[in-house]
């Protein structure tokens, strides 16, 4: 995808937060089109091709899969999930990303002591999530997360994990990964990934892997599938230290009740990106079989 796209798409993504933080303050009340878009300042004529623009269908169909409701289906779906790995998503022809990870997992005592004599390249990118941080090795990616509140904040906590690590700006590098990653249509080689954590961290997050775009597992499923059934809270706490977001994807991983839950980068980025990849999944599963595009109007919210 183009930068000038993505930085499009970036734009587009604070407004499409604001409004679903719009409809998590006000869903029992059933906002109308016009109401949400004037939450973000837009009209409904511009606020539907936000939604169009940003996540491939209606604003209708796409908060549907805000819903407690849809979350849970989700799980009830994806139950055995991690047992089939890629065999219903990343490996199927018409996959909606071609997001193969090869990671490198080591210790913090085999990676030269935190990074010591090690130059990272990192650069700040445009994404449909909002601004991301991107940090290279020359043996791949060790750091992707999403500014939450400040770069320089971004880059501390990176700074933080590689202590002894050289830090360098070189947007230039960084840029071509970027593009890769944010490319639903992207048909690039794998992406080579450095995690650095404990021998359970790096389960969990390997184990991550193994989830399709559009599908969301239980904090209790991946606990299970490590063989620690009841480690589902040092499940979450390994998520919370994920140094590589989106890529290693712990927003598909929510609460077995169907909440969405904590991310480390804002629970509404985690619902927008859920959101995101089940409009890009149906849009995938359209394009297989004869029918019109989603052109459905928008009479009320629903819940949310």
């Amino acid at each position: 995808m183009p930068a000038a796209a993505n930085a499009q798409l970036s734009t587009d993504y604070a407004r499409i937060e604001q409004a679903i933080r719009y409809l998590e303050r006000n869903f029992q009340q059933q906002p109308t089109l016009p109401e949400i878009a004037g939450s973000v300042g837009l009209s409904e004529y511009h606020f539907q091709r936000l939604f169009t623009r940003w996540a491939g269908i209606s604003p209708k169909r796409f908060l549907q899969f805000l819903t407690v409701e849809y979350a849970k289906q989700l799980l009830a779906e994806s139950n055995s999930v991690l047992e089939v790995t890629y065999e219903a998503g990343l490996s199927s022809p018409g996959r909606l990303h071609d997001l193969f990870v090869t990671c490198e997992a080591v210790t913090p005592g085999q990676f030269k002591q935190n990074g010591q004599g090690v130059t990272i390249a990192y650069g700040f990118h445009p994404s449909p999530f909002g601004e991301c941080l991107l940090a290279v090795t020359g043996r791949g990616i060790c750091g992707l997360a999403f500014v939450a509140d400040s770069r320089q904040q971004s880059l501390g906590e990176l700074q933080q994990r590689w202590r002894e690590a050289t830090l360098v700006a070189d947007p230039g590098q960084t840029q071509p990964l970027a593009e890769q990653i944010f490319d639903p249509a992207s048909g690039q080689p794998a992406l080579p990934v450095v995690l650095k954590g404990t021998n359970f961290q790096l389960k969990v997050w390997q184990a991550l892997l193994n989830i399709p775009p559009g599908a969301a597992v239980s904090y209790q499923a991946v606990a299970a599938y490590i063989g620690q059934a009841g480690a589902a809270r040092a499940v979450g706490q390994a998520l919370a230290r994920n140094p590589v977001g989106f890529l290693i994807p712990c927003h598909r991983v929510i609460r077995r009740v169907g909440l969405v839950g904590d991310y480390a980068w804002g629970s509404t980025r985690k619902q927008a990106i859920l959101g995101w990849e089940a409009a890009h999944r149906q849009g995938e599963a359209a394009a297989t079989r004869p029918g019109r595009p989603d052109r459905q109007t928008f009479p009320g919210a629903g819940s949310a």
